[in-house]
């Protein structure tokens, strides 16, 4: 891996959602900028793919946590007695489905693991983000990832647009919440456009027949293609460092022109 520049030296940062696609391209370049990355996914220590990722930095750990736990936060919150200076709740799923069609349970299931998990993540997280915030006089920094469909519609998609809704309403209340309160802890939103990633792709083979949705969703973007997971990650990056001290409740987004058109 290549040397970074060192903008989140002596940092720790969690990144949920870790072992592929936005996860692990933010879990590879904040251990390139010098953070210590805990890694958060639902596969065992043990297993072929938290090892891989592991491999990725010596700055790299593994945690298995269900977001959807309580009690998984609980034990992820025992690793940080010296604070968190850093947590990105990137875990989702997208199932699709049009309204009629889905079921109540895919629904419940879409928006408690895409925004009842940043809920859990602040409650049992929120002291070790304090810690640090005080601790090293730069306020932590929490990224949640929404999305673009947040903002505007699309067919087949409406759990998940309603979690990402969902996480943009509630990132900004915790803002409010945290500042107010005297608690150095900044809460900002990532909004993607369409990705090149795992969770794409099995939308792409669901929703469309001859496979085509990903050119189609790059032809109408304005800039002519769908993001690299990278391209996310560097946003996040943004948001997580000192660069944006003054920015908390707001959102970014990063969609190659979508929300625009």
């Amino acid at each position: 891996m290549k040397d970074g520049t060192g903008r989140l030296s002596g940092c720790t940062a969690l990144v949920t959602g870790g072992l592929g696609g936005i996860g692990q391209a933010v879990a590879k370049l904040f251990a390139r900028e010098g953070a210590q990355v805990w890694v958060a996914d639902l596969v065992g220590e043990d297993s072929e793919r938290s090892a891989a990722v592991r491999g990725i930095s010596p700055a790299i750990r593994y945690v298995k946590l269900d977001v959807t736990m309580p009690d998984d936060w609980k034990t992820a919150a025992r690793h940080f007695p010296n604070g968190l200076d850093i947590l990105v709740n990137n875990a989702g799923i997208a199932p699709t489905g049009a309204i009629g069609v889905m079921e109540h349970h895919d629904w419940h299931r879409v928006m408690t693991v895409n925004a009842t998990s940043a809920f859990h993540a602040l409650t049992h997280l929120g002291p070790a983000l304090g810690q640090a915030g005080r601790a090293n006089g730069r306020w932590a920094s929490v990224v949640n990832v929404s999305s673009i469909l947040a903002n505007v519609g699309i067919a087949q998609a409406g759990a998940y647009a309603a979690s990402k809704g969902a996480l943009r309403s509630f990132t900004k209340t915790a803002a409010i919440e945290f500042a107010q309160s005297g608690q150095p802890i900044r809460v900002n939103s990532i909004h993607p456009g369409f990705a090149r990633t795992e969770m794409t792709q099995a939308g792409n083979a669901a929703m469309s027949d001859d496979g085509n949705l990903l050119d189609a969703l790059a032809a109408e973007t304005p800039m002519g293609r769908i993001a690299e997971p990278e391209e996310i990650a560097n946003a996040i990056l943004f948001l997580a460092s000192h660069e944006s001290s003054f920015m908390t409740g707001t959102e970014l987004t990063v969609d190659g022109g979508w929300s625009a058109r």
